[in-house]
Formats: C-alpha cells, structure tokens, sequence
C-alpha cells in the first residue's frame, strides 16, 4: 500500500532543478519502509561502523592501508613509503589498531604491522574498485 502526499509548493521552490534529483509528489511505500526499519542495526552498531569508516577517511591512513595490503611492514618501512617521522606514522597506526583495521607482531626489537583480516582488505580493494570506476581509472 502506498501513501501520496503532494509537496507544499513553498518546498518546490526551495529545491534547485537540475542539482537534486527528487519526487514532485511523496510517495510512501509502506511496504519498503517497514523492510527497512526492520533491518536498520541498533545505534551501537551504526555508531560503530561510522567510526570505522571515520578512520578510513584520513588520507595518510588510506596510504598506510595501502603499503599494508601489499605486506606486512615496520614503522621504519611505512614510514620511508610514506616519507613520514616515525611517531607520526606510529600515531596513525595506533588509531588504525584501536579500530580494529591493523594487527602488530614482535620480533626481537621490530614490530611488524598488518592488516588486521582479510575483511579489512576486501573493504579496501572494493573502495578502491569503486573509485576507479566512476573515474573511469583501471
């Protein structure tokens, strides 16, 4: 069952043609937005995934995921890739190991970061598919 409701012609006016796509009438599909409701994940979660996709939103952690899908590296390596200081990169490290996106491992004196799973790397190579594709990059 849907619901029609016309658009007050104040709010028509509001809107700017040609840079937003919208409906000239409201149409509610009930149906659709019960499905909806009914699988929205509870504010924890959502909240969570925010801050997990926050973290991604600096570009010199993107990079660092990045040196990090190739290998495993040391703060020493990533921060020759990077051209960075050493306590910046570990900084950036440390926000991207609270976010549960990298993992370390010691040996002797050396601590070796990788991407903390193999979903960390999928949501990383399918971002980046995606951008190159409205991009028209290969």
């Amino acid at each position: 069952m849907c619901a029609y409701v016309d658009f007050e012609e104040k709010w028509r006016k509001r809107m700017k043609p040609g840079k937003t796509e919208f409906c000239k009438t409201l149409v509610i599909h009930d149906d659709l937005v019960l499905k909806a409701q009914n699988n929205m994940p509870d504010e924890n979660l959502i909240r969570d995934i925010g801050d997990f996709f926050k973290v991604l939103g600096d570009p010199t952690r993107i990079k660092i995921v990045n040196a990090l899908f190739i290998s495993e590296m040391c703060v020493c390596d990533l921060a020759a890739v990077l051209q960075m200081n050493q306590p910046a990169i570990s900084h950036q490290l440390k926000m991207l190991k609270q976010a549960g996106l990298v993992r370390y491992r010691k040996d002797g004196k050396v601590v070796y970061y990788s991407l903390h799973d193999e979903h960390v790397k999928h949501i990383y190579e399918q971002g980046m598919i995606h951008i190159k594709e409205q991009k028209g990059v290969k």
